[in-house]
């Protein structure tokens, strides 16, 4: 199969047919690139759990372009959601229904329940409504693999294995969309992302982080994409440090330097403020602490940098976890296989 690639808005067309006629097509999102298809039709979604090497059990998200959409996929719509969408959607939060019989069982991973995003990003939305589709649209990455936040990665990845590629410049959230399970008796979050606890709590007022989100156990079913599975591990060993800056650094120079000496290449994940303190090759920054918003943008493309490096260990700084700093260590800990040195 030959990959193509479309860089212009005027092509988008060639996606939209491409999707009509059961292809799949990497498209851009505000939050990372999706791996689209028709989400109701079953040989297509079986193609993307084919081409990423996804398990069957995980389930998909459907992408949709106005709320008309929302209807026919649901059993219902309960307050909770109304009051989510009113603040949230378009954007970076995907919240999880029980589902209407017209979606698969095979896009829900098995489950009576369905996911579903209104994303805030023009392309993606504008192919949505060309095809007049809900798209299911995982992470355009090869299963396990750092999500890509532009259209080069995806091509790394999937090149051969889909149809066409829609270039759509870097994702500006950087990390998945924040789940948000409202079928349990309080509203759950599944998955951290940029739509914060915080913010769910102001609208919603109880809300729950989900302990399964820090589960590795195979007997747990997914609700959510990323709850069972090891994810966003770069070919690297990565390795978190957890403590005070001074002993963190210390730590971590000690390590390099025995790494050194037995010719073992190397790298750190840090911030701006501790980035000169490091004695390594190969030190990578995701940005200034006061800034959380730009570490979360800028934490797959590193993880996937240190790979173009050959780097074969990565030591990173455990960062804050306010805020968007939630999503941010749930993807950094997931990468690590939840590797982590307290010093």
């Amino acid at each position: 199969m030959n990959t193509l690639m479309i860089d212009e808005q005027e092509k988008l067309h060639i996606a939209a047919d491409i999707l009509k006629n059961g292809g799949l097509v990497a498209v851009p999102t505000e939050t990372v690139y999706g791996l689209a298809a028709n989400a109701l039709d079953e040989h297509a979604v079986s193609n993307i759990y084919k081409a990423k090497g996804r398990p069957s059990d995980n389930p998909l998200i459907l992408h949709i372009a106005d709320l008309e959409m929302l209807k026919p996929l649901v059993a219902h719509i309960p307050d909770s959601a109304t009051l989510l969408m009113k603040h949230f959607w378009p954007g970076p939060l995907t919240l999880i229904f029980e589902s209407s019989s017209l979606v698969p069982l095979s896009v829900r991973g098995g489950l009576s329940t369905v996911a579903i995003r209104f994303p805030s990003h023009p392309t993606i939305q504008s192919l949505i409504k060309m095809t007049g589709l809900p798209l299911a649209a995982p992470s355009a990455n090869l299963s396990g693999k750092p999500s890509p936040t532009n259209a080069k990665r995806v091509f790394e990845d999937l090149n051969g294995k889909i149809d066409a590629i829609v270039d759509g410049g870097l994702s500006t959230v950087g990390v998945e969309s924040t789940i948000v399970d409202l079928t349990s008796e309080v509203p759950t979050i599944l998955r951290p992302g940029g739509i914060t606890e915080a913010m769910l709590h102001e609208v919603l007022g109880d809300i729950i982080m989900d302990p399964a989100l820090l589960s590795v156990e195979s007997n747990v079913k997914p609700k959510a994409p990323g709850m069972k599975y090891t994810h966003y591990s770069p070919n690297a060993d990565v390795i978190i440090y957890k403590g005070e800056d001074d002993n963190v650094v210390l730590a971590i120079n000690e390590q390099l330097s025995e790494d050194n000496l037995h010719n073992i290449c190397s790298g750190v994940l840090c911030d701006d403020e501790t980035k000169a303190l490091f004695n390594a090759e190969y030190i990578i920054s995701l940005g200034s602490r006061n800034h959380p918003d730009d570490i979360a943008m800028n934490l797959f493309e590193a993880l996937r940098s240190f790979d173009d490096l050959h780097v074969q260990k990565v030591y990173s700084l455990s960062f804050s976890t306010e805020g968007v700093g939630s999503a941010i260590m749930n993807r950094l800990e997931k990468s690590a296989g939840h590797h982590i040195n307290y010093v």
